[in-house]
Parts: structure tokens; sequence; C-alpha cells
């Protein structure tokens, strides 16, 4: 089809040059802003195509990380004097004691070293994950994502005293998943 088209009702009028929002002939396209410079570095006078600091969602979410692993470690606290506590009172039993208290005792303890055990993991994991968002590529967003995912997950259980865990989960989880933190995640290393 050549311009200008005598059908398009659109199209300058006949006679006039093509202005605003016509394509001009004999005019190249002009190259985006963000389109590496062949030179390998970012165009003199034009943005670079990946950031070049940390954008403030992806600092907010490594900070929330760090937030995150300082409560479990708080949690951690609890679960342990929680264990000396049940421990202490399985061995006070009474020779009366019901063999369903002593039962009961050691679910109640089991269920707390389960819950250590959790809660060591997704501090460390939360820790490790905040200290590789300066350099970290792709597979530190993915296990941020899927980290995100699973604090949220596990605090719904414990609604009431997890709310914290949830919202900070969540956050996390927006902030990483958003195009400037794909940008930063994503951006080349040198």
């Amino acid at each position: 089809m050549s311009y200008p088209n005598q059908n398009n009702p659109y199209g300058p009028p006949p006679g006039q040059q093509p202005g605003y929002g016509y394509p001009q002939q004999g005019v190249p396209p002009q190259p985006s802003p963000y389109a590496p410079y062949p030179g390998g570095g970012p165009m003199p006078g034009m943005q670079p195509q990946y950031p070049m600091v940390m954008p403030g969602g992806v600092k907010a979410a490594r900070i929330m990380l760090y937030v995150l692993a300082g409560l479990n470690l708080i949690g951690l606290v609890l679960a342990v004097v929680g264990l000396g506590g049940v421990s202490r009172a399985s061995h006070d039993t009474s020779p009366y004691a019901d063999s369903e208290d002593l039962v009961a005792m050691n679910i109640g303890k089991g269920l707390l070293i389960a819950a250590i055990v959790v809660i060591v993991i997704f501090t460390a994991a939360a820790i490790t994950l905040a200290a590789q968002f300066a350099n970290g590529g792709g597979g530190v967003r993915v296990g941020t994502i899927i980290f995100g995912v699973t604090t949220t997950m596990l605090s719904l259980f414990s609604f009431p005293l997890g709310l914290v865990h949830t919202i900070l989960g969540i956050l996390v989880l927006v902030f990483v998943s958003k195009d400037d933190g794909n940008a930063w995640f994503s951006r080349p290393r040198y």
C-alpha cells in the first residue's frame, strides 16, 4: 500500500505534508532509548536498558526479608523456651498422671521440634536471599518469590499471630515480581 492512501479518511488532506502522528517518508526510525549501544554500554545521553542502582521496591523487599528473619529469630527463642517448659513438665509428672497426658506432651514436644526446624530453615533462607539481592540473578528472584508464597501460606495457619508474616510475605512477593524487580535481577553482570 503506497502513501498517501487516497481512500484513508484519517490521512492528511491531499496536497499537505504528513504532520504529527503520520509516518514521514525518507526519515529512518529512531532508536529506542532502551536499546543497547553497539559499543556495549548505554548510549551517551540515553537511559540504560537495565537499572544500575537497586530499585526502591527491591530494596524494600530486601529489608522486609531481614525483618522476617528477625521475627523468625524471636519465634525461635520462644519455641525453644516452650520446648524447655514441655520437657520439664513431662519429667515432673506425678505417678498418677494419665497416659493420655503424657502422649499429649510428647505430641506437643514433637510439634515444637518441627516448628523449630521450620523456623531455622526459613530464617536461613530469608538471610541468604536478602544477602544475594545485590549480585543475584534470576534464581534469587525465583527463590524469593517461592519464599514469599510459602511464608504467606504457612503464616495463614497461625493467623492472628502470623498476620505480620502474611503482610510482609505478600509485600516481598509483590515488590520482587514487579517490572523493576525483573529488570534488576535480569541485568547483565560484568
